[in-house]
């Protein structure tokens, strides 16, 4: 009894600083849209300074090893149980979200280099690729509401939402990301086959990009249809990549 208290005291030291080590990459709060919208504009100095090439890839490293360490802390100090018993949901949501996030941003700078793009492209699709897989496990943590006769809803719009796992303004923000990462990695994987990564280890950009904004389109021009959600990018996006 007496280790396990210790261990989940230290978990949650390190938790804590890391939060606070990490938080001008915070969201204020995940179901916010407008604090998620506002991320690309947070005081954090490499956005603010629009990713200098020579010091962003040794920075980003860092930071995304500091979102990773209260997963890997949970698992060594309370093995016996899974981390996301450990952590929360919603934390664990918001350490993928992060990640996820924060690739995207650089992802999107490096997209408006052109000739960076050409002298490194296999670095600029593993970035993708790895963004991609921390927002779809951000998107993965909460498991979709199974609609059955045991379970009655007055909005049958929210039950929709549920049922595709739709939880929060975030969650279709990250849909958004995702189809866009997935846009560029196609665009960029069929101009160049030199990768160096196996390709049964690569991610399916087109069928991944395709499922997910078909998911965005119909949320946002059904229930959520004037709720100030646009979706030309989404169906621009579409029609390429079907």
């Amino acid at each position: 009894m007496a280790d396990d208290y210790r261990r989940s005291v230290e978990l949650e030291r390190r938790i804590f600083e890391l939060d606070n080590k990490c938080a001008t990459l915070r969201t204020e709060k995940p179901g916010n849209r407008e604090s998620c919208r506002q991320l690309r504009n947070t005081s954090l100095p490499l956005v603010d300074q629009e990713f200098p090439e020579d010091t962003s890839p040794f920075k980003i490293q860092q930071l995304l090893q500091d979102l990773t360490e209260p997963e890997v802390l949970a698992g060594r100090l309370v093995p016996a149980q899974e981390v996301q018993s450990v952590l929360g949901l919603e934390l664990l949501e918001c350490l993928y979200w992060r990640r996820g996030a924060l690739l995207y941003m650089y992802c999107h700078t490096l997209h408006q280099r052109k000739q960076w793009i050409k002298k490194n492209k296999a670095t600029f699709l593993k970035c993708l690729q790895e963004g991609v897989r921390y927002l779809m496990r951000m998107l993965q943590v909460r498991n979709s509401v199974k609609l059955n006769d045991g379970v009655v809803f007055h909005d049958s719009a929210t039950a929709n939402f549920l049922a595709e796992g739709i939880f929060s303004d975030t969650h279709l923000l990250t849909m958004m990301y995702i189809g866009e990462m997935c846009f560029w990695a196609v665009k960029y994987e069929d101009c160049s086959m030199d990768t160096t990564e196996r390709k049964e280890d690569r991610l399916h950009f087109r069928d991944i990009g395709t499922q997910i904004l078909h998911k965005y389109v119909l949320a946002c021009e059904g229930p959520l249809q004037g709720q100030g959600w646009n979706t030309e990018n989404a169906k621009e996006i579409l029609n390429i990549l079907q």
